[in-house]
């Protein structure tokens, strides 16, 4: 599974950062880094929403707070 998070500057300003640092700690205390292959690209055209974030090429928003629901419902339910 692709997971690929906004680290442009108008999603780190929203808190791209957090996310990434969420997301590398839920991915490794479900030990799934053989699984999932977590990267970071600039700009993906989603600015006014939150952190914008694929799964698969499916685009989320996700912000800090939200880090761990979306975890579970969008990337463990998808394996």
């Amino acid at each position: 599974m692709k997971v690929t998070v906004c680290i442009g500057s108008s999603c780190h300003l929203k808190g791209s950062r957090q996310v990434v640092e969420g997301l590398q700690s839920l991915i490794a205390a479900h030990n799934l880094k053989d699984k999932i292959d977590l990267g970071g690209k600039f700009c993906m055209g989603n600015c006014q929403n939150g952190v914008s974030v694929t799964v698969d090429d499916q685009l989320f928003s996700v912000s800090p707070e939200t880090v761990e629901s979306f975890f579970q419902n969008e990337i463990i339910t998808r394996l």
